[in-house]
């Protein structure tokens, strides 16, 4: 395996370039995430024993590291493959695998339903980019995991699971649905692929269709949970977890619709799907609330604008589903504004405002982000899915500059 000095040294190589006058926006935002990337896989190398998967920061500023079962731990091993196919730099491929196989036992977990997010962005990455047949094994073992929470009378996956004395319990609910899980039916749709067992794909259809008669508002954006009774199927409540109010548009669950509609279209050909992303893209686009940069609040409604937080990881998500909703023929006339809008985004993104010095900001890319207000957790600090994304994103506009 490369050296830590060595990745170093070529992380230091390609940051040189940055400063040339001669690079574009994009190239300087690769040549800069190769080097905080960079630098972050060497702290992560210095430690002794088990992988140390980088998330977050501490509110001491001290980097927060998840273990296997966090809904997060697929990102960081996703973003050493993203880097390594954008700069083609084959001294990393070692350290995504080894990243990767370390959270081999996500593919088994049936107790929360973000195996999608976690398998697909490791192991989903490193079949693309290796055709590893142990990859493809573990996709189709996480799909059928997945598929232990579906629920036949709602037609739907259940997001979370309500426990005796628990806040959800609480709350009322009984089986609650979030807009993020429909993030997690590429993993599904990719399983019958892989596998050629239809079962996998018809769940995907059935949530995403339950999903799209329920969770969205006629102005365009989505509720955040969706409680289903869980005997009738029926819904009992239509709430929010994270966003401001239950009314609110939290702008990551808006950034989830848009990108998960967009998924649900590429596998299925559903033009209701595609019409689903666009047009909550359309809400967030013209919400008189949208800062000038592109860069949504946490919430689009919360009651201190312009003094809220913004949220990057929002930002990255919708700009990378963006990206590809521009290159499908029903786009029609928008796939312009698609692609400019997201070039906006990542503009914003690519600027100092939001792109951490080097070095800084826990050798994260990417500055605020939110993960819950709400519950005072994590609020305007760096994400491992804001960086994952953001690379996503670059990769995703590389491929159709490429092609124009």
């Amino acid at each position: 395996m490369t050296t830590k000095l060595t990745v170093a040294a070529v992380a230091l190589v390609a940051f040189a370039a940055c400063n040339s006058s001669s690079k574009g926006w994009h190239d300087a935002a690769v040549d800069n995430a190769r080097v905080q990337i960079g630098m972050q896989i060497d702290t992560v190398e210095s430690f002794k024993g088990a992988f140390h998967n980088p998330t977050t920061l501490n509110p001491d500023g001290s980097v927060l590291y998840c273990d296997v079962t966090d809904w997060r731990s697929g990102f960081f091993p996703g973003t050493v493959w993203y880097l390594y196919e954008l700069t083609g730099d084959s001294a990393l491929v070692p350290y995504a695998r080894k990243y990767t196989e370390s959270i081999a036992d996500a593919q088994y977990l049936k107790w929360h339903h973000d195996v999608g997010f976690m398998v697909g962005s490791s192991f989903g990455n490193g079949l693309r980019l290796t055709g590893d047949s142990a990859y493809a094994d573990a996709m189709v073992e996480a799909a059928q995991s997945l598929s232990t929470r579906f629920r036949p009378k709602a037609g739907i996956i259940q997001s979370w699971d309500v426990e005796p004395g628990s806040d959800r319990e609480a709350r009322g609910w009984s089986c609650p649905v979030i807009i993020d899980n429909m993030m997690n039916l590429e993993l599904l749709f990719e399983a019958t692929r892989l596998s050629g067992d239809s079962s996998y794909y018809r769940l995907a259809v059935s949530h995403a269709d339950r999903t799209l008669k329920e969770h969205f508002r006629p102005d365009g954006s989505c509720f955040h949970v969706i409680d289903y009774d869980s005997i009738s199927g029926g819904v009992n409540h239509r709430h929010t977890a994270q966003g401001c109010a239950h009314s609110s548009a939290w702008s990551r669950g808006q950034a989830w619709a848009i990108y998960g509609y967009t998924v649900a279209y590429r596998y299925t050909g559903n033009p209701a799907y595609f019409k689903r992303a666009a047009d909550t893209f359309e809400f967030m686009r013209t919400h008189p609330n949208m800062p000038s940069d592109k860069i949504p609040y946490w919430d689009m409604d919360a009651p201190g604008i312009p003094d809220e937080p913004r949220d990057a990881s929002a930002a990255a998500v919708i700009a990378s589903g963006l990206y590809e909703m521009s290159t499908y023929p029903v786009a029609e006339g928008n796939g312009a504004l698609y692609r400019e809008y997201a070039d906006s985004i990542m503009l914003s993104l690519a600027s100092e405002e939001y792109t951490a010095a080097v070095g800084d900001n826990g050798r994260f890319i990417l500055k605020h982000s939110v993960t819950s207000k709400p519950a005072d957790v994590e609020i305007d600090v760096p994400l491992n899915y804001a960086d994952y994304y953001y690379l996503e994103a670059l990769k995703r506009r590389r491929d159709i500059e490429k092609k124009l």
